[in-house]
């Protein structure tokens, strides 16, 4: 199930804005089911500026490492360290407790720029 509130990337991103504007970001259900058993995640400090679509971390699996894209150009307010010591939380929950971290981005989220849940259904259908 594709969580209908959320925004997506074509890098399996899901993006979730706050309402002070600040954005939640974590990897789609599809990618960590792709992904397989998540052993090991890297996430970026908090306090770290980062630009749109620069590698922010890594997951990585017992099939591969995969890097996670940051999916907008912002600073990191608060990171999830849950799964840095948890990894397996990113495939029990991938849109709950899975997520990875907070943006304060540096314009307001536009989301004619992301897919929705059906423009990112239609993309892993492919």
């Amino acid at each position: 199930m594709i969580p209908a509130d959320l925004l997506y990337t074509p890098q399996h991103e899901w993006l979730l804005v706050h309402p002070d504007g600040n954005v939640r970001v974590g990897i789609t259900d599809y990618a960590q089911d792709a992904l397989g058993d998540i052993v090991f995640v890297a996430l970026p400090t908090t306090g770290d500026e980062l630009a749109g679509e620069q590698a922010m971390g890594e997951v990585e699996s017992t099939k591969s490492v995969s890097e996670v894209y940051a999916p907008i150009p912002g600073r990191v307010v608060r990171r999830n360290d849950a799964v840095e010591t948890a990894p397996e939380t990113i495939n029990d929950d991938p849109y709950g407790e899975g997520w990875l971290v907070e943006i304060e981005p540096e314009v307001p989220v536009d989301a004619a720029e992301f897919l929705d849940a059906a423009g990112y259904q239609d993309l892993i259908k492919g």
